[in-house]
């Protein structure tokens, strides 16, 4: 199985199935192609919390603000995975949650291409890995073990007894605002402060009535502010980013 991943929209998605198709008869599963665009943090979140669910694969993933400039190409194996992508942290944080990385460059001509490395470049190195085979990319021709790269780590939250300073990660299509303060901080606590302002704390959004808004648990693990069917971001006034504060 080989997913893609991007920030491409359509059509440039089906040049880069194209490319693989000719190298293999891989499954190819889409995991998005509407990724915020150029913002490698909310795209590398998403796929930490999507891609451990699939059975091992190749992930190539297309999130490349930098483009045409002198950062590397990579793959990094992990666990079963191999993911192939830019050298801009993009592919760190789901790699660590399935193993212990190896990262190696891939080595390309600036000739090769300027604008599209997910067709001329990516796509051809996740075709010749999936020839190959995860466990021997260190026979994959023109790769070899990267001396350095970009890593990308989350803020942490600094986390007391009763209280929390955090920040706003994500924000997700429904509105809402996913922090990055983990969620054993609501335990046994019915009503929170948010920067100041006492909001319920439940554990679905159902819990309160439509157009409510609630501090719950998302299913990521950590503390979400949300509306019942509305958008939590507006209503507690906050976008990604923004500083948070919680007091039980």
């Amino acid at each position: 199985m080989i997913t893609l991943s991007s920030d491409f929209g359509t059509p440039y998605p089906a040049a880069m199935k194209g490319v693989l198709l000719q190298h293999s008869d891989a499954r190819l599963v889409d995991v998005a192609h509407d990724f915020p665009r150029q913002d490698v943090r909310t795209t590398a979140f998403w796929l930490r919390e999507v891609l451990p669910y699939f059975p091992p694969a190749i992930h190539l993933v297309v999130v490349d603000p930098g483009v045409g400039t002198d950062r590397a190409a990579i793959v990094v194996r992990a666990g079963d995975h191999a993911f192939v992508g830019p050298d801009n942290g993009v592919l760190l944080p789901v790699a660590r949650e399935l193993g212990d990385p190896e990262i190696f460059e891939i080595e390309y001509e600036s000739t090769d291409s300027a604008t599209f490395h997910g067709r001329d470049v990516f796509a051809p190195a996740a075709g010749r890995i999936h020839e190959i085979g995860v466990d021997s990319l260190e026979n994959l021709p023109g790769t070899a073990p990267a001396d350095e790269f970009h890593d990308l780590q989350f803020p942490e939250p600094t986390v007391s007894e009763s209280k929390a300073a955090g920040e706003i990660l994500v924000v997700d299509d429904f509105g809402n605002a996913i922090t990055n303060v983990p969620g054993d901080f609501l335990d046994d606590v019915n009503e929170i402060e948010v920067d100041g302002a006492p909001s319920s704390v439940e554990p679905s959004y159902a819990h309160v009535e439509v157009g409510q808004r609630l501090v719950t648990v998302g299913s990521h693990g950590n503390v979400e502010l949300a509306v019942n069917r509305g958008r939590g971001n507006e209503a507690f006034g906050i976008t990604v980013g923004d500083e948070i504060r919680l007091e039980r």
